[in-house]
């Protein structure tokens, strides 16, 4: 993906010209340069905590430029970041799902309009301890079997004969994650439907301790996270019905990591997008440096047609957008 050469300023854009495909960027380059009226101001986002890295880090380096700009990234989760968002306290919202329709309503009632931009692609990846020698693919129907609300599944014989009969301790994401919306739907098919005696929480980290820890164990996150951890723990292939795929930025990209990738966003409140004139610059700068960002956050870039319907969300304003 090319990258671009991007001036912005307080209160417009314009679409800037590629760079010559193949060729490598500058550090400035790649991540703009401001060159006209300084920015102020400040930016509240909070949201998904998959989402947050690539947000601070985006944050990070566009204060680099515009020292007077303060953006904070908040990590509420999915469903807490959408329930201040639409109560108008912060301006954007990172999520790693599409917006409920209850959620709709409440932005409604309270009158913040907003549209959705894609910042990324990420993949969820089911992850076991390091010496467990016994399983290398799990099929949809076997973490079903494992996670769905009725189970008692607690040894791992009982998800296939031909394993050992060593406990199975689980660990995932917390019920206010949509990193938990996801991998219930994608796995269990019901949204928020899963076993409740697992160790949850909205600190991935604390997922990575508790399966580096337990021979037996077995948890799910976000592919940021297993690329972070690649030694302490250990990713498992998922068979989505058409084979064994294995979490990777590639299978993510190429769409073949079946039931668990998906794009990653961040809503924008309009009423914020009109008045506060570094919320534009910073979004965009977020868009014309996606590849970058995402590959600092350990995310998935987004394709080249998926940067540009970004662009074209963000220049409208969310006109068409749906």
């Amino acid at each position: 993906m090319s990258f671009f050469v991007v001036p912005l300023t307080g209160c417009g854009r314009e679409r800037p010209e590629a760079a010559p495909a193949g060729a490598e960027p500058s550090e400035e380059e790649s991540l703009g340069s401001f060159e006209e009226e300084e920015l102020g101001g400040r930016i509240q986002v909070d949201g998904s905590s998959t989402v947050a890295p690539l947000m601070s880090f985006a944050a990070e380096r566009f204060r680099k430029q515009e020292p007077k700009v303060k953006v904070t990234v908040g990590t509420s989760g999915t469903g807490g970041g959408f329930e201040r968002f639409c109560r108008g306290e912060t301006d954007l919202s990172n999520a790693s799902r599409p917006i409920k329709d209850e959620e709709v309503e409440l932005c409604a009632k309270n009158g913040v309009e907003n549209f959705p931009l894609q910042v990324a692609n990420d993949g969820l990846s089911v992850v076991v301890n390091k010496k467990n020698t016994w399983v290398n693919c799990l099929t949809v129907d076997q973490l079903k079997k494992i996670w769905e609300p009725e189970s008692k599944v607690d040894s791992w014989r009982e998800v296939d004969p031909k394993f050992p009969d060593e406990e199975l301790k689980l660990f995932g994401a917390g019920t206010d994650s949509g990193t938990f919306d996801y991998f219930t739907d994608a796995i269990v098919g019901e949204e928020g439907a899963s076993r409740s005696d697992y160790t949850p929480s909205e600190d991935d980290n604390v997922t990575v301790r508790g399966v580096s820890g337990q021979k037996g164990a077995l948890g799910y996150f976000g592919l940021s996270y297993l690329l972070e951890n690649a030694e302490r723990v250990r990713g498992v292939a998922v068979d989505g019905g058409e084979g064994c795929v294995g979490p990777s930025i590639e299978t993510v990209q190429d769409g073949s990591y079946k039931p668990l990738s998906r794009p990653l966003f961040t809503y924008v409140n309009e009423d914020s997008l009109a008045e506060k004139p570094a919320l534009d610059p910073f979004l965009t700068f977020v868009l014309d440096n996606t590849t970058r960002l995402a590959r600092g956050a350990k995310f998935v870039p987004m394709t080249p047609a998926q940067v540009d319907q970004a662009h074209t969300a963000l220049e409208s304003g969310g006109v068409g957008v749906e």
